[in-house]
């Protein structure tokens, strides 16, 4: 919440090496589609027979990775990177080769393993490597995530246009550069202090919450993936024009995933953007489903479909790790595990539905698994709002100390500090960047100026992008860096007290928590420090400091260390 402007693209070589893997990894969701025609025809296979080549991806995918976790904390991040990469390189060009539709089916499958390994791993291992915090990590994989989802069909229909066999040595080739630079540039990482379970995934479903919207995802990817599946059979196009067609679809899915989704959030709430949004994409399928077989309509739709199939990626992995009790990986692997079953079944059972139905069939289903989606999420409303209100303004206090008044705890984990009069507190929002010190020197000549009490605020945020979370930073590391603003505070004589605010997704996340909390102590000013991102990750998060402007009731300083007229530090009080 301080710092000058920084460039999140000023990393290490081993954060781009995992990077450019992040962008071959998400060229997979489409790459198939523009191919999935001229596989059928070439290798005198059903469309039944050909979208297999999903479901053993997707269901190999969701039960592998029930084990990721338990693979990961014994062997370490970057090793079960590397084993993923070397699985898809393997397997993705053993499919190329394969000579029938049922070795490519099978080859899908152990490719399917190595993208689970590589998902539950990749995003943590920038952030691992990551400098500059976890807002310059999170914009590097959600721009990755964005060119893998828009340009994947477009590779895939330009190699396609060559061969079937094209897509699937490209990104063998592709992977197998990020290998060698992966085990190259990535510096071993430390295992973690506690080991995983194998039954850690399966028991934290348990949770009412996280099962309840596991099950929504299930439904909801029904319906996304019998239109990725099979809506390229019905539109009878060249690989060239399916992939241009894909490449729009994908192209909004990577928009609304990392710019519309926050913003929706943001101004709605996580309850009220998922049901607008599967209410919405239920009607659109409805829309493919009535005109399947007219091009004019069952295009815009498709590509329009992206919309909300890049909301609901971001929107439902914020709800569950908004609700659910354990960490964060653990939590994306159970949720993972449930909805990709949903996204795995759905193209077969759209080709069975097909031969003995009609092409139409498979999509007013999609559509009414959709509608489910949304009356299972009914049965968790009040939990999901509830732990989202929580999310704005749960405080958990610093341990005692002499110098820290202490937090007195609410009803439903809200927790609210010692009654103060209105305008008494000055409140300091600080994080983990060097020039934060002059945010609380500004607080400290401020609070010594009429004798006021100055909060020192900390907004943990997370590590979430698209639709993978990993653990963002620990409480311990929270706590030592609040104590270290209180013994500056203290070398004053100025009365202070800590508070850290608890899962902040993203930077515009903390801004709205830190405004909150702000409002509840009724603070007179609050002192910020000036934006420490700019470029492209002020674009793609959004602002802390604009957040907090749109939110916050009281005055608002923003101390700029780069300004020639800087707050300097306060003498040690006599």
């Amino acid at each position: 919440m301080s710092g000058t402007v920084a460039s999140p693209f000023r990393q290490p070589k081993a954060v781009f090496a995992v990077a450019f893997a992040c962008v071959v990894s998400f060229m997979g969701i489409g790459l198939v589609d523009p191919i999935l025609p001229a596989i059928s025809h070439q290798l005198h296979a059903s469309p039944s027979e050909v979208t297999l080549l999903f479901t053993s991806y997707l269901v190999v995918t969701a039960v592998a990775m029930l084990i990721t976790n338990f693979v990961s904390s014994r062997i370490g991040a970057k090793r079960t990177l590397i084993a993923g990469l070397v699985l898809i390189v393997a397997f993705s060009a053993a499919a190329g080769a394969a000579p029938s539709i049922s070795g490519i089916i099978g080859f899908r499958a152990g490719w399917g393993v190595g993208n689970a390994l590589f998902i539950a791993t990749s995003l943590a291992v920038i952030v691992a490597s990551a400098e500059g915090g976890f807002a310059g990590a999170i914009v590097l994989y959600e721009t990755a995530l964005g060119l893998g989802i828009a340009v994947g069909p477009l590779l895939g229909g330009a190699l396609g246009e060559v061969s079937w066999r094209g897509p699937f040595f490209g990104v063998s080739a592709l992977m197998a550069i990020a290998l060698i630079a992966t085990i190259t540039l990535v510096r071993p990482m430390p295992l973690p202090a506690k080991k995983t379970g194998l039954s850690a995934p399966l028991r934290a479903l348990r949770h009412r919450g996280l099962l309840t919207l596991s099950l929504t995802a299930l439904c909801y990817n029904w319906g996304f993936f019998t239109v990725l599946g099979y809506a390229p059979f019905p539109m009878n196009l060249s690989p060239i024009k399916l992939g241009l067609v894909f490449t729009g679809w994908g192209a909004l899915v990577a928009i609304f995933a990392v710019f519309g989704a926050p913003r929706l959030q943001a101004r709605f709430g996580i309850a009220r953007t998922m049901y607008a949004n599967l209410f919405l994409f239920a009607v659109v399928i409805l829309v493919i489903a009535a005109w399947t077989t007219d091009r004019a309509v069952l295009i815009p739709a498709v590509i329009v479909s992206g919309i909300f199939i890049g909301v609901n990626n971001t929107i439902t992995t914020q709800a569950v790790m908004t609700i659910s009790p354990v960490e964060r990986p653990v939590a994306s692997a159970a949720y993972s595990f449930v909805r990709f079953i949903g996204g795995g079944l759905a193209p077969y059972a759209a080709g069975q539905l097909v031969i003995a139905l009609n092409i139409h069939v498979p999509f007013f289903i999609a559509a009414g698994a959709v509608a489910a989606g949304i009356v299972i999420l009914t049965t968790v409303h009040r939990m999901l709002a509830e732990a989202e209100r929580v999310q704005a303004e749960q405080v958990a206090p610093i341990a005692p100390a002499e110098r820290i008044v202490p937090v007195l705890s609410g009803a439903c984990g809200r927790h609210r500090s010692a009654s103060h009069e209105p305008g008494s507190v000055i409140l300091a929002a600080v994080d983990d960047a060097p020039t934060a010190s002059g945010v609380i020197e500004a607080a400290a000549r401020l609070a010594a100026q009429d004798g006021l009490t100055v909060h020192v605020v900390h907004a943990r945020e997370a590590a979430v992008a698209g639709d993978v979370a990993v653990d963002g930073e620990g409480l311990a590391a929270a706590e030592a860096l609040v104590r270290r603003h209180l013994d500056q505070l203290a070398g004053h004589h100025i009365a202070a007290e800590g508070q850290i605010l608890l899962h902040a997704a993203d930077h515009g996340a903390a801004g709205r928590m830190v405004a909150e909390y702000a409002n509840t102590v009724q603070a007179g000013t609050i002192v910020i420090g000036a934006p420490s991102h700019g470029g492209l990750s002020a674009i793609l998060g959004e602002s802390m400091s604009h957040e907090l402007l749109r939110a916050a009731q009281s005055n608002v300083l923003i101390v700029n260390p780069d300004a020639p007229l800087a707050f300097a530090a306060l003498p040690p009080a006599t």
